[in-house]
Order: structure tokens, then sequence, then C-alpha cells
């Protein structure tokens, strides 16, 4: 049995089709043919029903499916193994990440890892935590950042730190003086939130109805840079992490009591193999963000028994 065996195996199975299998492998349908009827006869079992108007798979391709794909896995990292320069001179990182978190934490990350290891490229997507957590399984990313722990038991979840959702104003808005705010002034308020395909604000939606608040939604977007720009230009509030009010034309209210506290975790396949550009990064990710506690606890201690002005 050959790697490409496995390959187009997988193809078949994944496209349901000996045609268009072929077409995405570049190769004769013909040879793919061969090709499975190879390995067939070395397993000795029929992997596809192929007396329909479309090819399934047999129970017995089912079950190798799994164990296929896990095979293609373990020989895709061992390659890479085979050519990870240990010295980080060269090499790529996949960092999958979900939106809310680009602006304060992963561009920051990504900057210093950048500065200390300029041969390395920095792959990065937006993506919500579930396509995260598949494509670590395929071994499509290498390191995920996301909110929660990890959905699968093949995905090891660690704890970076925990972000706080805060009432985020221009400098504009009457309230921007202000270090806190009672939780209920957000029904006063006319809001910009992320839409509702970010889990973000299906939190936000979640977390006010357990209080009891029906707040005020004037713009929905789908991107965290716009609804800044909006918070920036108009009398509008938004919520999202305190730490994206950098800068002097943002301006973080804490809510009191807070509406929704998460914590961000660092997200890699269970047993999967670690190229050292991955554990640079994670290494990278667990110093900083403890830098940033320790930066952050007296202020936020601090903040917390503030009184409004």
């Amino acid at each position: 049995m050959l790697l490409r065996h496995i390959r187009y195996f997988l193809a078949v199975a994944e496209h349901g089709s000996f045609t268009r299998a072929a077409a995405a492998l570049h190769v004769s349908q013909p040879a793919l043919s061969q090709q499975i009827r190879q390995l067939e006869e070395t397993l000795g079992a029929a992997l596809f029903d192929r007396s329909g108007r479309s090819t399934r798979l047999t129970d017995a391709g089912t079950a190798y499916l799994q164990h296929a794909r896990r095979a293609l896995l373990d020989l895709e990292a061992g390659r890479r193994a085979l050519h990870d320069v240990r010295d980080l001179s060269r090499g790529t990182l996949r960092l999958g990440v979900m939106p809310t978190l680009a602006s304060y934490l992963v561009g920051p990350l990504a900057a210093a890892f950048h500065r200390s290891h300029p041969g390395i490229a920095l792959d990065i997507h937006e993506m919500p935590q579930e396509r995260i957590e598949a494509l670590l399984l395929d071994d499509r990313l290498d390191v995920g950042i996301a909110f929660d722990r990890a959905g699968s038991p093949e995905v090891a979840s660690e704890a970076l730190l925990t972000e706080t959702l805060a009432l985020v104003v221009g400098r504009e808005h009457p309230g921007a003086g202000r270090r806190s705010t009672a939780l209920q002034a957000l029904e006063r308020e006319s809001l910009a939130l992320l839409s509702g395909e970010f889990a973000t604000r299906r939190q936000i939606d979640l977390c006010c109805r357990r209080h009891g608040l029906r707040p005020h939604v004037a713009i929905e977007a789908n991107a965290v840079d716009a609804l800044l720009e909006i918070v920036r230009r108009t009398h509008l509030a938004t919520l999202l992490p305190t730490a994206v009010a950098c800068g002097d034309d943002l301006h973080a209210i804490a809510l009191r009591p807070a509406l929704l506290e998460r914590t961000v975790v660092l997200l890699q396949r269970n047993g999967a193999y670690q190229a050292a550009a991955a554990r640079a990064f994670v290494e990278l990710a667990r110093a900083w963000t403890h830098g940033k506690r320790k930066a952050n606890g007296p202020r936020a201690r601090a903040a917390s028994h503030s009184q409004d002005h």
C-alpha cells in the first residue's frame, strides 16, 4: 500500500464521485479506479458502493475512513518534522483566531513574534471557534486562540487571560469621562454591536436577557474595526473587550456588575507534532499575557472600587 492509495481513497470519499475526484487529483478516471481497486484488493474489502448513481462508502469504507485520515495527518506531521528548522530562521505558523481578539491581542502578539523571528511567515485567519477546532483536527492550523474550552476532546485548551466586556465610547460621548456605570444604564444607550453571526453578540444577548435588559441596538456590523470607527464618529456606544479602547479617541466604561467575563484560551490538537515556530509562539503568548495580567492587576482592582463621576 502506498501513500497515493490513501490520498486517492480520501479524494473519492470527499467528492462522492470518481469523476470529480479524478479531476481534483489531476489524474485520469481509469487510473484512479485502478488505484482504488488495488487498495481494496490489499485490504480484502470493498470500500465503495458503485451500484448507484453516486459513489458511496460501504460500511468497511466508513470504518477505514477515519483511520486513513489520521494516517495522512500523521504522515504530514512527520514530513513537517523533518523540515522543521530549529533555529527559527524560516518556517510558517498557521494561526486561527476569533474576530474580536484580533485588534488587541493577536496584533501585538504577531508583532512581537515577527520582531523575534522575522524569518517565520505568519498565516493568520479570523474564524469562529468551531472552524478553528475543525482545522486543528485536520492539521490545517497549528494554534488557535478562542474564548471557550474546546468542544472536542482531541483539542487541548490552555487558559491565557480573562477579558471583561465594557461599554466602549468615543471622546464625544456624554459618558466618556466615567470609569464605571451601572449595568442598567445600557437601556439608556444607543448601541452599535456585532451582528448575530458572532459568538460575542450571542453571549451579549444571552447576558442581557439574564439581567432583564433590553438595550436599543441602532447599528449592527460584522467587523470589529467598523464598530470602532462608528463609535469614534458618533455618540453611539458598543460592547467590546476593555482592551480595545486604546488611545485618546476611545474610552472603556466598566459595567457594574460585569455583563460578561470570559477566558481567552490557546487551542492545539492533542498529540500533534508541534513545530518549533508553534512552540515559540505558544511560549511568547504565555509570557506576554502573564505580563499583561501583572501590569493590569492593580489598576483593574482600583477601577473596580472607583465611583462614577
